[in-house]
């Protein structure tokens, strides 16, 4: 049975006999309560759509909501229904229109549901008298991403429709919120503009009685780098996960994911040959390489070949040639590598090893993405609170 070390990052640690992704539960509390201060007094939303980015969403959702977070957000309605189907009783929001099916069931299990057109409302109010229950929802306003939510020539009809429609006992107009587009960059001309929009539209409902709305607009970037965008909540994402969400500054946020696999054979090459595991790769010296079971069917950015680096041994390792849907070739020099060694493709940073930001950047993506690919083959492990 594979051990999981209380540092999934040692050197020379012994491998698990298959990829996998140790995900540090304590790495997501410290992040919620960094975060939960750094809003304060704002309430905090853990976002764990897309399986937690990656990492798990019913691991992350109660390391969250123990370490201070009060909401949890995800982004369709089975997502949500999984969580509750899992025992989460915690405020629960998501946000793309859910299939018609699914509505009933959604506002059986007390689920808020975001609505950006009247035609949503409606949807939502006669599922409510259908089934003889009172909705909660909150109403998105598009305030400049075009990402969904209501313009701004449907903002009255929107909130005069809801406000009859709370009247009559079926719903409930619970938030009112809006998307970032460009968070990190607090001085720049779109931020003030969607901040100005936002603020209209809020001035808009109270004038028609949603007065008692919660007001959520920040994202990760603008929960630690924009105080007049926290409002009542904020709704962190990639920050939960400890990416630092502004370019140029850090917040002390800790990354909760380090993917590893063994090294299952090695070879040492003459100069001037091709790698015998694959095509595209080819040395003016002698050296070693080391194949490992991870490939872009895993989630290792295919783009990032002979670019991308592992770690062996605390030593950095250059991808060499193609990475295939299965395995990775490393090539690894000198250092004395052994079948069964760990080759870790990203971790925290503080033993040398390759960080998320560092994979976004060879496979000409993003951290978000590279996290969320890690793919069902990675076997999740997880150190406790």
């Amino acid at each position: 049975m594979p051990r999981v070390s209380d540092d999934p990052h040692d050197a020379g640690e012994t491998a698990a006999t298959t990829a996998e992704a140790v995900v540090d539960l304590n790495a997501i509390a410290h992040n919620t309560r960094l975060l939960r201060s750094a809003a304060a007094p704002a309430a905090m939303m853990a976002v764990v759509k897309a399986d937690g980015f990656g990492h798990g969403a019913a691991q992350v959702a109660q390391a969250a909501l123990a370490s201070g977070a009060t909401w949890l957000g995800v982004a369709h309605a089975a997502e949500a229904l999984a969580l509750r189907k899992s025992g989460f009783t915690a405020p629960l929001l998501f946000w793309l229109p859910p299939p018609p099916d699914a509505v009933d069931a959604v506002l059986a299990a007390g689920i808020d549901v975001s609505v950006g057109s009247v035609s949503g409302l409606q949807a939502v109010a006669d599922a409510a008298a259908r089934t003889g229950t009172v909705a909660g929802v909150h109403l998105k306003i598009d305030s400049g991403m075009s990402r969904g939510g209501a313009p701004a020539e449907v903002w009255g009809r929107l909130f005069t429709w809801t406000h009859q429609f709370q009247d009559a006992g079926l719903l409930i107009a619970r938030g009112l919120w809006t998307h970032l587009a460009s968070a990190e960059e607090t001085g720049s001309a779109a931020l003030h503009i969607q901040m100005n929009d936002f603020r209209t539209a809020i001035e808009a409902a109270r004038a028609i009685g949603l007065s008692s709305v919660i007001l959520h607009v920040a994202n990760s970037a603008a929960a630690l780098h924009t105080p007049q965008a926290r409002f009542d909540l904020v709704r962190p994402g990639l920050s939960l996960y400890g990416i630092e969400p502004v370019p140029g500054r850090t917040f002390g946020l800790r990354p909760a994911m380090t993917v590893r696999a063994p090294v299952v054979l090695t070879k040492r090459v003459p100069a001037g040959t091709g790698v015998s595991f694959g095509p595209d790769y080819y040395t003016s010296r002698e050296t070693t390489l080391a194949l490992v079971p991870l490939g872009f069917a895993d989630g290792v950015p295919r783009r990032a070949s002979n670019r991308g680096e592992f770690s062996i041994r605390g030593v950095r390792c250059r991808v060499a040639g193609r990475i295939s849907m299965d395995q990775v070739v490393l090539d690894v020099g000198d250092l004395p590598v052994r079948e069964g060694d760990t080759a870790v493709m990203f971790g925290p940073g503080a033993g040398g090893e390759p960080t998320v930001s560092e994979w976004a950047l060879w496979g000409d993506t993003t951290a978000n993405e590279v996290l969320t690919r890690i793919g069902p083959r990675v076997t999740r492990r997880y150190l406790p609170l």
